[in-house]
């Protein structure tokens, strides 16, 4: 119930006060898009451009450096568009000039063109420069005189990028150059150091312990051989006859024998007793001397006279050869051993040298492998200045150009409108409520009471003629304002301002 009494009582208390609320509210309303008239109009001009930044560096250094990324090419376009030279140009050239009457204005303005002046990336490599004016005809000049100066400087810039691409690749060789040699000198210093356990172009790509160590091997197994042939021979020797009995002439039998005799000392200088071809030889020697040399017919047969065997000769001549070779592998055999124990001592104390040696051979390959694709790429970038000379590559492509903006971008004046009238009604209102809670007039019962009066009761005022003019001017002061809110949106006080200055 005094939740009830209190709102009636701030409805009444409001609309004793409505007048004062409507004036507060068209003078804030008024005011208000007096203001957003008075603002200047901003009108925007753009132009769109593709510019290939980074087609020469990223050629060249693709594998070596990082390629620059879309920000990073932003911030590059964005320093050379904007540098203090080129807006000082900027000025220069178009009506921004007339602006400027002392050094401290032509700072501010600068400050101001590297604020306004906004570059956008919408792709890799196509940009969209804008700037805003409120003068139509100087921003579609700024726009347009700033890319002017960059497509100027355009061929200026790749030339720069080509130099700046050839004295980068230049220093790089320089100091991977400086880097080789040293790294070479170190790998040399430590194979010299250690050119016992190292693999070396010597010995195959082995080191002097791994070829030692075969040689050693190899010799045994020479040794190995040459005792088996000593052993054969001696065998060889032992078996055959230090003499043989010769007979005078005779019948075919004995020279039958002479043949099978020669064929046999034939057969063991080349084989072994055991071999079957000797074993059969030797058969048939034996079977001819039991039959008295062999054939029907038998010439007397001449004395028998001894003779040295010269098979027993060559036999040991070849024993004597097989000794030799022996006694000089097994030389060899000492020396190697020792040869592969001293090595294998050192290897011992130096474990961690094959370690060492990889990784400074690894350094090396690395640091050759970066000084060949430099010296490539010194021969391509040559290449490229030589095309670029004879060529004319497109580095700077405008899309879309400046063009003269006929229409406003700023401010929005309809939104501005609408917040005015906003704050206006708002402005209103409050004031209203602050004028009700100072507002000491009895207004009900209860504010009797609670001032500590006895109240028996209240009297209903008697009834009187509706009287419809006051609510009906207030809705009329109402309506008005909102009739001001749309002309603002129709932008009459606009038109009105351009037929009075004209």
């Amino acid at each position: 119930m005094q939740d009830v009494a209190l709102v009636r009582r701030y409805a009444a208390a409001g609309w004793r006060h409505r007048w004062k609320a409507m004036l507060l509210a068209w003078l804030v309303c008024l005011v208000g898009w007096a203001g957003i008239q008075s603002l200047p109009n901003q009108y925007e001009s753009s132009a769109r451009i593709y510019a290939d930044a980074d087609a020469i560096l990223s050629m060249l250094l693709r594998g070596i450096a990082i390629d620059s990324t879309p920000a990073g090419q932003v911030e590059v376009l964005q320093r050379t568009l904007l540098s203090r030279p080129n807006l000082e140009k900027v000025v220069a050239r178009t009506d921004l000039n007339g602006r400027v009457d002392s050094v401290a204005s032509r700072d501010l303005l600068l400050q101001e063109l590297t604020r306004s002046i906004r570059i956008t990336p919408q792709t890799r490599n196509l940009f969209t420069i804008d700037y805003r004016d409120h003068n139509a005809r100087v921003a579609r000049d700024v726009v347009q005189t700033t890319l002017n100066l960059f497509m100027e400087s355009a061929s200026t810039n790749d030339r720069q990028q080509m130099e700046s691409a050839k004295t980068f690749v230049a220093q790089q060789i320089a100091s991977y150059e400086t880097q080789l040699r040293q790294a070479e000198r170190r790998k040399a210093e430590f194979q010299a150091r250690y050119i016992d356990l190292l693999p070396s172009d010597a010995f195959g790509g082995s080191s002097r312990l791994e070829a030692a160590r075969t040689r050693l091997h190899q010799v045994q197994g020479e040794l190995q051989d040459a005792r088996m042939r000593r052993d054969l021979t001696q065998q060889q020797i032992d078996a055959v006859p230090a003499q043989f009995v010769t007979e005078g002439g005779g019948g075919g039998g004995d020279g039958r024998l002479a043949e099978a005799e020669r064929n046999l000392r034939d057969l063991r200088l080349r084989y072994t007793e055991l071999h079957p071809d000797v074993v059969a030889a030797r058969r048939v020697v034996g079977e001819l001397r039991a039959s008295g040399g062999g054939g029907p017919s038998r010439a007397p047969a001449a004395p028998r006279a001894p003779r040295s065997n010269p098979l027993l000769e060559q036999l040991r001549v070849r024993l004597v050869d097989v000794n030799a070779q022996i006694g000089s592998l097994e030389r060899q055999e000492r020396d190697g051993r020792s040869e592969v124990e001293r090595l294998d001592s050192v290897a011992r104390s130096e474990p961690e040298v094959q370690a060492q040696y990889l990784n400074l051979d690894r350094d090396y390959s690395v640091l050759r492998r970066n000084y060949e694709e430099l010296l490539a790429r010194r021969e391509s970038i040559q290449i490229a200045g030589a095309a670029r000379t004879n060529a004319d590559r497109v580095r700077l492509e405008v899309v879309d150009p400046p063009t003269l903006p006929t229409r406003p971008v700023a401010p929005n004046r309809p939104l501005l409108a609408a917040g005015v009238l906003a704050a206006g009604l708002g402005a209103g209102a409050l004031l209203a409520l602050l004028l009700v809670q100072f507002d000491r007039t009895f207004y009900t019962v209860h504010d009797l009471r609670k001032l500590g009066l006895t109240v028996l009761g209240g009297v209903s005022a008697p009834a009187e003629p509706r009287r419809i003019g006051p609510p009906l001017a207030f809705a009329c002061a109402a309506a008005l304002l909102f009739a001001g809110f749309g002309a603002v949106l129709a932008g009459v006080p606009g038109l009105l301002m351009r037929t009075l200055l004209a």
